[in-house]
């Protein structure tokens, strides 16, 4: 899920002030603070916008973070039938959260205003969607999506209808993240264990992994020699431009991954699982909870919220 990760720079004082917001439990070794829950669903994505953070959950719940908390703003997705959200992103000027799921559900939500259009089964698609990138400003975004049946649908018209179109860039296995790091250019992730990458938006072409031997969950391009993967197994694949360099962080699997540079950056995963990046080093974090964890977003320095299962989001 993973979809493409941007950092928005807050107002003085807004990041320090996650410490204030709910908290119900915390990890004094490693900073990382459980936070009150609206909902006790599985949270599946979030992100950062220029009106704070929000996630979103199975049933089609879209969280905003609030002076007081992490409050409800949508229930039952872009179309009210309740579909799941899978995967999230925001347009390059952080005032566009988009978000997409099961049955075709994708939805353009305006952060400022608090209005839903929903683009929702394009091409009469009503397939699940796993994640989706939008790069471009809000109202003329790029948009990309990830499907369950291998196919990769965007448009170049901010999803305007009879601006889709589809590709299958491999072999037809479910596309689980997808991510960009600029207008056109950036990678996916899909069920057969491969790693592909884009110029031009459209077409396709495999950048490795071979003899991976573990599920890819996430992805997190910031260049053509610059991308992160995580997977199954503990997994942890660096592409440099020339060669992939694996990590290993143990037996849980890493769902989402973000790193800004070399020295900063998170990995999650099963039961409560955090890794840390630092000095080119994964190190585990000690976290309040166990639930499985299911996606990471940094927030500038060290400041960070990550998703999962049962509603939880802790904050360091």
């Amino acid at each position: 899920m993973t979809p493409n990760r941007r950092t928005f720079m807050k107002r003085a004082g807004s990041v320090a002030a996650l410490a204030a917001v709910g908290a119900t439990g915390a990890s004094a070794e490693s900073g990382w603070t459980t936070r009150e829950s609206p909902t006790g669903s599985t949270l599946y994505d979030v992100e950062e916008t220029t009106a704070g953070v929000y996630a979103v959950g199975a049933g089609g719940v879209v969280l905003e973070r609030t002076p007081k908390g992490y409050v409800k703003v949508l229930d039952g997705g872009p179309t009210g039938n309740g579909n799941s959200l899978y995967g999230a992103d925001v347009t390059d000027d952080g005032k566009r959260l988009w978000f997409v799921g099961s049955s075709g559900a994708i939805g353009e939500y305006d952060v400022e205003t608090g209005t839903l259009q929903s683009h929702s089964a394009p091409m009469d698609v009503t397939n699940n969607f796993n994640d989706v990138s939008v790069t471009g400003r809000a109202g003329e975004a790029n948009v990309y999506v990830a499907g369950d049946s291998g196919k990769l649908y965007y448009s170049f018209e901010n999803g305007e209808s009879q601006t889709w179109e589809y590709t299958t860039p491999a072999s037809g296995s479910a596309i689980n993240a997808v991510d960009f790091h600029d207008a056109t250019s950036g990678h996916i992730v899909d069920g057969n264990q491969t790693v592909l990458y884009t110029r031009d938006g459209a077409t396709w072409d495999k950048l490795g992994i071979e003899n991976a031997n573990h599920n890819f969950y996430g992805v997190d391009s910031d260049g053509f020699d610059d991308v992160w993967v995580s997977g199954g197994g503990g997994t942890i694949f660096h592409w440099n431009g020339s060669e992939w360099i694996r990590s290993d962080t143990g037996d849980a699997g890493q769902r989402d991954i973000e790193v800004a540079g070399t020295d900063t950056g998170y990995v999650v995963g099963g039961g409560g699982k955090v890794y840390d990046r630092d000095a080119e080093k994964w190190t585990a974090d000690a976290t309040p909870t166990g639930q499985n964890l299911k996606a990471v977003v940094l927030l500038g320095g060290e400041s960070a919220v990550a998703v999962g299962a049962g509603g939880t989001i802790v904050e360091r």
